[in-house]
């Protein structure tokens, strides 16, 4: 308690001496120093991992091992969460983009510490993922605990939350400006002059702890040898159509393999499919082991001679259709060796697999180009550069996180134009397939994205359960004139559906329909609701997307519309063309917020 009253006090004499704006700064730079250590931490817990199991294995012969250890890292993650941290921690970057839509920004606080663990021990034991995502899961819950710590409101605790996410990414990668443009592109928060500095501290302290601790040089090494010449743009375009494709793939097979792992039920068995799956995969295709950078810098190297070392194919080493074949089946099951690391019970992210599909991808185009005499001469390790941008854009639909990031971890930015172009012509191809992201397409099929779109944020942060409204009655056909004044002198509402014996909806009255003659007793037997009842405009199915229910109001030019289920049997009925939500039956829904929405309510049964 004498704590509690100590840190109270601190936080009124914060009020009182330092100003909300400057204390956000404060705020953003501790974010950074925190994220960074997060990220220093992890990665030399995943390099140690590594060096202690596979340190001793042989180039030259069949390491056998590669059965073993993907399955003891999944195995040991999974029990991990389950039995220890008994919630959900995979998928990072889709449950920062959950928190920032429906959780008002407020992330749990063992999200600081428990993916560092489980990711660790995944990708350390071989599993087929990268450390970013986690790190980046991280990154926000330090930020979103911090804020709630200091009784921040909600709209500052996103803002830190986006600190988070940005110190991350630089801390990890090294790259300042990447980070602060993946929350713009990718968590989609706006960028004002009031939160472009707090993103920037956040960014430039993590990336500068990194710089002191893990030194200056760039993550990957990369020496431009071979100049780039504006001749070669047409390959670049269609390296990056390419490479939409390959994201269009990546995409698409996860999101369905993932579906697949989610329908076997229990833990167990996708635990065994998984593993099963991971450790055949790997001992095949060796590369597919951990993150994959080692792989990622031969190619940036051009030491492609050394791909195929550690793996059954070891004499097709300098063969050139060897190579190209061999690298051409990791670029095809890459994507079943994460979904089934994450799905069996690792912990683990997308950031590494895009880079490192996007260096093979790029290098394949440029290896399969100059196999042909007509082609013109284009560099394999420039374009394996460029395809490393081409693939994150076109998976994480980031065209400028791509290519910043692909700069800054590689200090390629004589490559700045290629890279750009490259980028954009792999979003533009994705984007006529696929409108989401691979972290955004859940949320966005269940209807729970927060977008740039404000009209659509807005009814995304709406909840039904703080506006719901119990007061409606509804009516048969066959009552009479009379009854049907009785209830309305019980109801306080304008609007009556009319319903069989089964709740199917038949129709509805409305009061301004009938006040000419509800005030004749004389006629309140000779009438029965049948008789002036009317159709309403169009009946919405529940659980109708958003769009199309905003597109039958406008359609119909109505304000009130039937919610139904599949059967027909109403379950509600929604006033205002502005929102609509299909809720429970018989219930109403009143808007707070402006004086229109105050005074004219949308009702629903």
């Amino acid at each position: 308690m004498a704590n509690e009253g100590l840190f109270y006090k601190l936080l009124l004499w914060r009020e009182k001496r330092i100003k909300e704006k400057h204390f956000i700064l404060i705020i953003s730079f501790i974010v950074g120093i925190c994220t960074a250590a997060a990220a220093i931490i992890l990665k030399q817990l995943i390099h140690f991992i590594q060096h202690v199991l596979t340190g001793n294995f042989s180039a030259d012969g069949v390491n056998y091992l590669y059965l073993l250890y993907p399955v003891i890292g999944i195995l040991l993650a999974g029990l991990f969460v389950k039995y220890i941290v008994r919630d959900d921690i995979g998928h990072g970057v889709t449950k920062i983009l959950y928190a920032i839509s429906q959780r008002k920004s407020r992330i749990k606080p063992h999200n600081t510490w428990t993916s560092i663990v489980a990711s660790s021990v995944t990708i350390g034991f071989g599993g087929s993922v990268g450390a970013e995502a986690p790190i980046v899961l991280t990154g926000a819950a330090i930020g979103s605990n911090l804020g709630r710590v200091f009784r921040m409101e909600q709209k500052t605790l996103m803002l830190l939350v986006g600190c988070g996410a940005a110190g991350a990414i630089a801390g990890i990668f090294k790259a300042p400006i990447a980070g602060l443009v993946f929350v713009i592109e990718v968590l989609m928060l706006d960028l004002t002059m009031t939160s472009v500095l707090p993103l920037l501290i956040s960014s430039v302290t993590a990336a500068t702890m990194s710089y002191i601790f893990t030194g200056t040089e760039a993550m990957f090494k990369f020496s431009q040898t071979e100049a780039f010449e504006i001749e070669r743009i047409p390959y670049v375009l269609l390296l990056g159509v390419f490479c939409g494709l390959v994201s269009l793939y990546f995409t698409r097979v996860m999101n369905k393999v993932e579906g697949m792992y989610r329908k076997l039920g229990t833990y167990w068995k996708k635990f065994m499919l998984g593993g099963v799956m991971l450790s055949i995969l790997i001992f095949l295709f060796p590369p597919l082991y951990g993150e994959g950078y080692d792989t990622i810098g031969s190619l940036l190297n051009g030491q492609f001679s050394h791909i195929m070392d550690k793996s059954l194919f070891y004499d097709l080493n300098d063969t050139y259709f060897g190579v190209l074949i061999f690298l051409t089946l990791i670029l095809l099951t890459k994507v079943f060796a994460s979904s089934a690391t994450n799905a069996g019970g690792g912990c683990g992210g997308i950031f590494a697999p895009s880079l490192y599909l996007g260096c093979i991808a790029g290098f394949i185009f440029a290896h399969t180009s100059n196999y042909f005499p007509f082609t013109m001469y284009i560099s394999e390790k420039n374009f394996a550069l460029l395809g490393m941008a081409g693939i994150m854009s076109g998976v994480m639909h980031a065209p400028l996180t791509g290519v910043f990031l692909i700069a800054e971890l590689t200090g390629g930015y004589d490559l700045f134009l290629p890279l750009m172009i490259v980028s954009i012509s792999s979003y533009i191809t994705i984007l006529m397939f696929e409108p989401h992201s691979i972290y955004s397409m859940r949320l966005a099929q269940k209807g729970e994205l927060l977008t740039h779109h404000k009209d659509r944020a807005v009814l995304t942060l709406l909840r039904a359960d703080s506006v719901i409204e119990k007061d409606f009655q509804m009516v048969s056909p066959e009552m009479t004139l009379g009854d049907m004044v009785k209830v309305i002198s019980r109801s306080g509402r304008n609007t009556f559906p009319v319903v069989d014996e089964r709740g199917v909806l038949l129709g509805i009255v409305l009061l301004d329909n009938i006040r000419n003659i509800m005030f004749r007793p004389e006629l309140y037997n000779r009438f029965h609701v049948s008789k002036f009842m009317v159709s309403a405009p169009a009946k919405i199915v529940i659980n109708t997307p958003m769009d199309q229910i905003m597109q039958t109001f406008d359609d119909t030019k109505a304000w009130n519309l039937p919610v139904v289920d599949e059967m027909a049997i109403i379950s509600a009925l929604c006033r205002n063309r502005r929102y609509l939500i299909p809720i429970g039956r018989y219930w109403s829904i009143t808007f707070p917020g402006t004086n229109l929405l105050k005074t004219d309510p949308i009702y629903c049964i």
